[in-house]
């Protein structure tokens, strides 16, 4: 089994919050991280709301949760039941200690946290993404494989390519269907479909509903933006906004947008295999989405990721902020990466307090004084540094 990095952030957020709330995407490994957690408590109460035999024990929660006081309560795609929230305020409130109930939720943040409204200052919100090259061996034939298959882990471990590939087009066709009705989506599932194909095909571009919307037979650019919100919701898309700095230059406004998961990013496309990936012109914009998520899961509490982009097309893939430190990340999928022009003025834009370009390489080099080429095994490094 791989040991997830949030195993240790569960520990630490259930001393700490009357509840805590795990969100993350179907198949990721919620269950599982919060089962391993419950098999340390003898006390704990695990219901799963997807069975209708667990649901029915919630028929009265108040009573329910009232009689569970003194046990760990966990409940798991908490989404299905929303109105457990109201109920879970005057019981946490009731005896407020730390560690009483666990929630997973397969509806991301926003979604849920508006739901969650009622708990606030009572819940502590945490993120599963699927598996991260920080939790692997660091070897690239170890990388390369997480970054064809994606990170789920019934797809990054089945033994082979094609039942890898088979377990990703099983998973979309899936989430079309029979997800997003569950979060009470009602669109067709083929135009949502198509609407995702499109956009894997436009990876890392900065959005443009209503070209989208023609280039998908004259859609609206209203319906165009429901659909990203449904998917970002749901956490299978990224939006990458812009950084705004007090440049004096004229900044692109749109943000960016990636399938988060580059194992469904290439399903989408139908990419099959590795070479197959390598010959395809979406290789370096898959590249450059695969390490986004990985910079975007080893933000510390507070951070803001964001890109940078001028008018005259002056551009960085990643900005952290970290408090008044801010550092750059370029991306590029070469073993001997170049940079243009456009990178040195955005670190002089910018003002960064350190800049790094991320490539596919066994170890770090600097490029020149200030400036490091580092393997996603050194994303980690640089944003505690």
């Amino acid at each position: 089994m791989i040991e997830r990095q949030a195993q240790l952030g569960l520990a630490t957020r259930m001393k700490q919050s009357p509840a805590v709330l795990l969100l993350g995407p179907r198949q990721v490994g919620k269950s599982t991280l919060a089962r391993t957690f419950a098999a340390t408590r003898p006390d704990a109460t695990v219901l799963d709301l997807e069975r209708a035999s667990d649901r029915a024990l919630l028929a009265e929660p108040e009573l329910f949760l009232a009689r569970h006081r003194n046990h760990l309560v966990v409940l798991d795609e908490v989404q299905l039941m929303p109105e457990l929230f109201s109920a879970l305020r005057p019981e946490i409130d009731a005896q407020r200690e730390p560690g009483r109930f666990l929630l997973l939720g397969s509806a991301s943040g926003d979604l849920l946290r508006q739901k969650s409204e009622s708990l606030a200052g009572r819940v502590s919100y945490l993120e599963l993404p699927p598996v991260l090259a920080a939790e692997l061996p660091s070897d690239l034939g170890t990388l390369q494989q997480l970054w064809l298959r994606g990170g789920f882990p019934l797809s990054l471990l089945a033994p082979d390519e094609t039942e890898s590939y088979q377990w990703r087009r099983d998973f979309i066709e899936s989430f079309l269907l029979r997800d997003l009705a569950q979060m009470g989506v009602r669109f067709a599932a083929e135009s949502l479909h198509r609407f995702w194909r499109m956009q894997a095909h436009l990876q890392g571009q900065q959005a443009n509903a209503s070209a989208l919307g023609q280039s998908l037979g004259g859609l609206a650019h209203t319906t165009v933006t429901r659909y990203t919100d449904t998917l970002v919701d749901a956490m299978m898309l990224r939006r990458l906004e812009p950084c705004f700095v007090n440049s004096g230059k004229r900044l692109v406004k749109s943000p960016k947008v990636y399938v988060r998961d580059s194992g469904l990013l290439h399903a989408l496309l139908g990419i099959a295999d590795l070479n197959a990936l390598q010959g395809h012109p979406i290789v370096g914009a898959s590249w450059e989405g695969f390490v986004i998520e990985q910079i975007a899961a080893a933000l510390p509490p507070g951070a803001h990721l964001s890109y940078y982009r001028t008018a005259a097309g002056t551009e960085l893939d990643a900005v952290v902020e970290l408090g008044a430190r801010r550092i750059g990340f370029e991306v590029k999928f070469s073993a001997a990466p170049t940079v243009t022009k456009g990178f040195w003025q955005a670190i002089d834009d910018l003002k960064l307090d350190a800049a790094y370009v991320v490539a596919p390489v066994a170890r770090s080099f600097p490029l020149r004084a200030g400036v490091e080429v580092i393997g996603v095994d050194g994303i980690d490094t640089a944003i505690q540094a």
